[in-house]
């Protein structure tokens, strides 16, 4: 079971966590939708399936892992987007070329030092994928991991796109 309010503006207090079935806390707090919405489950699956809808419901791991890598190519190309707005006239023809070209295939650069970073998927790049990792400075490059529930949601926190928080169990 999940829960799901609106968030309120940062001048108002936070509001009061809800709890589950148990009458505890939820394990896990994500903060969503650009900021409007709190998100609160038990499980990592469940909050996935906040930004994904349907997504508890898949039958086979490989329903969910093609599922979980939707969504971080849907996050990929908005979060491209976002990064390179108003930014774009600071690269060179090469590197607008990689921002704007289409993810039917991963952007494949042997080295990005673009003041733009780049977002990236983890799972086409080594030591998961075939393609080999772009050099370049960390902070130009934004990964995406939708190897696992959890390793989807913490990728997506480091990009700014989530907030999630995990509380400790007693």
């Amino acid at each position: 079971m999940t829960v799901i309010i609106r968030n309120v503006s940062m001048a108002e207090r936070p509001p009061a966590p809800p709890v589950n079935a148990e009458g505890r806390p939820y394990h896990y707090e994500m903060i969503h939708a650009g900021g409007a919405l709190r998100g609160y489950a038990d499980h990592p699956a469940e909050l996935v399936g906040m930004l994904a809808p349907g997504y508890p419901g898949l039958g086979t791991d490989g329903e969910r892992a093609a599922a979980r890598l939707a969504l971080a190519l849907d996050v990929q190309v908005r979060l491209q987007a976002q990064l390179a707005a108003g930014r774009l006239g600071a690269c060179g023809e090469e590197e607008r070329a990689v921002l704007l070209g289409g993810r039917h295939e991963p952007p494949a650069p042997a080295r990005w030092t673009a003041p733009v970073p780049l977002v990236l998927i983890a799972s086409f790049y080594q030591p998961a994928g075939a393609l080999p990792r772009p050099s370049g400075p960390a902070e130009l490059q934004v990964w995406l991991d939708p190897a696992d529930d959890w390793a989807l949601l913490t990728s997506l926190h480091t990009a700014g796109v989530i907030t999630v928080g995990a509380r400790d169990t007693p």
